[in-house]
């Protein structure tokens, strides 16, 4: 079967996320490339052509991601995938407002040691004549 589903019922969010992410990109090519055909002078023959190209360009590339993601080796290495990921032991909330504000205070930490380096430096090589402001 050619539209047949390689063990159908599993690796169903990996499927569907690379799908999502493929789609996206398909999409995006397609709004990329259809500005291109503006300089057609008619209207219509412009809607026609960029209405065409916009079909021929997801059917092509659909066919491609429904093939590929229905490879027996691709869907087992999405399956074991998904099966990892619900392993993993997610940090909760809590945990990573804590993190997140960390990361945001060294940051901030960071940014005055520099800009005081910085300033001092460039007082410095001032004073001893290296810098003319």
């Amino acid at each position: 079967m050619i539209l047949s589903i390689h063990k159908p019922g599993q690796g169903y969010w990996t499927r569907m996320l690379s799908a999502i992410g493929g789609g996206t990109i398909v999409v995006s090519g397609i709004v990329w490339l259809l500005p291109h055909f503006n300089g057609i002078e008619s209207d219509q023959t412009r809607l026609i052509v960029q209405g065409s190209i916009a079909v021929g360009v997801v059917t092509i590339f659909g066919g491609l991601l429904w093939y590929f993601l229905n490879k027996p080796r691709i869907v087992d290495f999405m399956i074991a995938t998904e099966a990892e990921m619900r392993k993993v032991n997610w940090p909760s909330r809590k945990q990573i407002i804590g993190s997140t504000l960390v990361v945001i205070s060294g940051t901030i930490l960071m940014v005055l040691y520099l800009l005081i380096v910085d300033l001092s430096s460039g007082w410095f090589f001032k004073q001893i004549g290296v810098l003319d402001f």
